[in-house]
């Protein structure tokens, strides 16, 4: 099994081409003097170049003091997100956070990596399994006059009734969903019909850049942002697949460096870039780099945690409903204790063992987020998926090798096919590919109670789910051993949350 950048669990390329790729308020503070503590005259500035978020207490005369002790520990504003609190700066003082952390005004602060920036390269990008032009042919001679051409491939659509749910609606073009992830390539025939161009950007780097196509991978980039899209809306054209919410509007969010890596500054950039454009639902299949998980006891994974959970509280405040991926390393994040192996993995990783109630995985963790585990073609868990009674909101089709869960004739792939850069087609698995089937639901729902606020639309969301009971014993390899252990009862479980999501029910009045 291949890693995608080394060590890092929740992005595997699996030897038939599974890619699994993870999946992620404001609260004010009193009032009190915004005097910055006295910070040397003279600062190093030979230290590696870092990034950092900065998280302030207070209002704008807080902020405005906080950037002046900024300035004078070394650091450069990059961008101020005045509306959470919360300030890019990048800096050379290898003091820099311990010496910001002490300033009045400042909650947290934190680096946002543990490489120093640099010309970034291009590597080890994930690997799809494309749709063979046999597959294609086949699929289109069976296609039923109400079915787009390789929709007869999607065993995804009919697990969830999307396929029903398309003879009563196709969802509203006045919905958008904002695909957090790596670029959206919006000139692919099935994602051109729906795309909302006002409301995408590339956040990489923490600012906003809305210059013509800065939302599409670049070359050699990543595709798993387009894949992630033609789930949830690719049009019902005739050709091509069919979207989860075919009717409704997405948006390219690019927030992934070249090399793969989503970083705070870029996921809080959109966040809040979602929530000053009229976006209705976010997906997020991937969790913040460089940590599996953020840990309270850490200043600087405390700070990364604390402005994605101001930037995710923003966007609902807003009217977004933000649908994160749980992840791909086949953990129980309700377990006692978890081992993290991998982090932080943009240097070296090294191993320690964490209490879940302490560390979180951001964005897919913080609260509010609806939470997706993975199930496949026989509707049973994904065998990577992570899991976790109390954890896991909702399930949904992720996929998985299809020697363990085999879809029915037509279909005759276990992973999730969709829309590649370049017009292509190709099938990929994960959580990440759960997610943007229950965001798609999600927006059938806003489609058919357009006023419906975010704890609405996720009432909906699980009151709607088919409740799903626990797979126990969960032998998903069938070598005779247990492979996870699913606790709760039916309407309430560690393996899938309330149920799987339903797209009928969401288009129901």
């Amino acid at each position: 099994m291949a890693h995608l950048r080394s060590r890092r669990r929740r992005a595997l390329v699996m030897p038939v081409g599974l890619a699994l790729i993870a999946s992620l308020g404001f609260l004010p503070a009193g009032s009190a003097s915004a005097a910055p503590a006295d910070v040397p005259a003279a600062v190093s500035a030979d230290g590696p170049k870092l990034s950092y978020v900065v998280n302030t207490k207070g209002g704008h005369s807080t902020a405005k003091s906080v950037k002046k002790a900024i300035a004078e520990a070394g650091g450069t504003v990059v961008i101020a997100y005045d509306q959470i609190g919360v300030i890019v700066v990048h800096s050379q003082n290898p003091d820099f956070g311990k010496t910001i952390r002490k300033v009045r005004g400042v909650a947290s602060a934190g680096a946002t990596r543990t490489k120093p920036m640099a010309a970034q390269t291009t590597t080890d990008i994930e690997a799809e399994q494309p749709l063979s032009a046999a597959e294609a042919k086949a699929a289109t001679a069976k296609a039923s006059d109400d079915q787009d051409a390789l929709e007869p491939l999607q065993w995804d659509l009919p697990a969830i009734k999307a396929d029903q749910a398309h003879k009563k609606s196709l969802g509203s073009s006045k919905v958008t969903v904002g695909v957090i992830d790596t670029g959206v390539d919006d000139t692919h025939p099935d994602l051109a019909p729906n795309f909302d161009r006002r409301a995408s950007v590339s956040c990489v780097g923490g600012t906003p850049d809305t210059a013509d196509g800065a939302w599409r991978p670049g070359p050699g980039e990543s595709d798993h942002g387009t894949h992630v899209a033609g789930t949830i809306a690719a049009a019902k054209n005739g050709t091509g697949v069919t979207g989860v919410a075919p009717g409704v509007k997405v948006s390219g969010i690019k927030v992934s460096q070249p090399d793969g890596f989503f970083y705070t500054e870029a996921v809080v950039c959109g966040f809040v870039w979602a929530a000053e454009h009229g976006v209705d639902v976010t997906n997020n299949s991937y969790y913040t780099d460089p940590w599996l998980f953020n840990c309270e006891d850490d200043p600087d994974q405390k700070a990364l945690a604390d402005a994605v959970t101001r930037a995710t509280r923003y966007a609902e405040g807003k009217g977004v409903v933000n649908v994160a991926a749980a992840g791909n390393s086949d953990l129980d994040l309700a377990a006692d204790e978890l081992t993290d192996d991998s982090s932080p993995n943009d240097t070296t990783p090294g191993e320690r063992v964490i209490d879940p109630d302490e560390c979180l995985d951001i964005p897919s963790q913080v609260s509010g987020v609806v939470t997706v585990s993975a199930t496949g073609a026989k509707n049973l868990k994904a065998s990577y998926s992570n899991y976790g009674l109390g954890v896991v909101d909702v399930a949904a089709p992720g996929g998985d090798l299809t020697a363990y869960q085999t879809p029915e004739a037509p279909a005759v792939n276990g992973l999730i096919l969709s829309t590649l850069p370049g017009g292509r087609f190709g099938y990929k698995g994960g959580t990440s590919m759960a997610s943007p089937h229950a965001a798609g639901v999600a927006a059938l729902i806003k489609s058919t109670h357009p006023y419906a606020s975010p704890w609405l639309v996720k009432t909906l969301l699980n009151v709607q789910a088919d409740a799903t009971s626990c797979t126990n014993p969960y032998d998903i390899d069938g070598d005779g051993t247990v492979d996870a252990v699913c606790e709760g009862s039916k309407h309430k479980n560690g393996f899938y949350g309330v149920g799987t999501v339903d797209a009928l029910d969401a288009v129901r009045r």
